[in-house]
């Protein structure tokens, strides 16, 4: 696609015909792409204990929102994923503001997530294997700016300790080629996105920035976490 972008959720229609088959075949190298880019690792060895507790909270920011959404609605035990702005300030958390870079947001996914079925070192695992690159730098493949950055905004300082342990362990086991650039960030709230941006991977599969993104990241949480995977997305317009 070059440098063609579609990241405008008011061209999610747009599927021209002279272009069908660029954006077919791009969509199936990006899938093999994504496969081979999705990364095997090791489950956390500190993780959080549930506690007997039936609902817990990750936030957790991997570039743009639409993708980490759509592959955490597709998790076993996630009971909700919504797309939302954290790392700023309540007045600034919104899309015009945050897309200029200097807001201190970072476009995030809140999980909420039954830890009776999957751990928070689970939530994890599943965020630096398939949802997102941790090694890029403030961006996320096209996007590009500290709003796309890799972060974790722990709810707690249990949470707090065990992505601190996990990252030192994937450091250590040297599981990516380059230095993991992941910042953990404690007492961050989060404010939902607008409601447009909302299950926006469900609503527009045919989008074509979906299509070479986002898509691909579904396909390698099936083929690497066939165990957490569920095919029937968990939707914020069905709450």
């Amino acid at each position: 696609m070059g440098t063609i972008r579609y990241r405008s959720p008011w061209l999610s229609g747009l599927m021209l015909t002279s272009l069908g088959l660029v954006i077919v075949t791009g969509a199936n190298a990006s899938r093999a792409a994504a496969q081979e880019k999705a990364v095997v690792i090791p489950t956390p060895a500190t993780d959080v204990t549930s506690d007997q507790k039936s609902s817990e909270v990750a936030v957790l920011a991997g570039g743009c929102f639409w993708g980490v959404q759509g592959v955490y609605q597709h998790v076993k035990g996630v009971s909700s994923a919504v797309s939302g702005y954290a790392g700023g300030q309540k007045s600034t958390a919104q899309y015009e503001i945050v897309g200029r870079g200097g807001s201190g947001h970072a476009e995030s996914v809140q999980i909420t997530f039954d830890p009776r079925q999957i751990s928070y070192g689970r939530v994890l695992q599943i965020f630096f294997s398939v949802v997102h690159d941790p090694t890029q730098l403030n961006r996320q493949g096209p996007d590009v700016g500290p709003q796309y950055r890799s972060a974790i905004f722990p709810a707690n300082a249990e949470q707090e300790k065990t992505a601190r342990a996990y990252l030192a362990q994937l450091s250590q086991a040297r599981a990516f080629k380059a230095p993991i650039v992941t910042t953990i960030e404690p007492e961050r709230p989060f404010f939902p996105a607008e409601a447009y941006h909302q299950d926006y991977l469900t609503r527009n599969p045919r989008n074509p920035y979906i299509v070479i993104n986002d898509l691909p990241k579904i396909e390698s949480l099936k083929r690497v976490f066939p165990d957490l995977y569920q095919a029937a997305p968990v939707l914020v317009s069905s709450r």
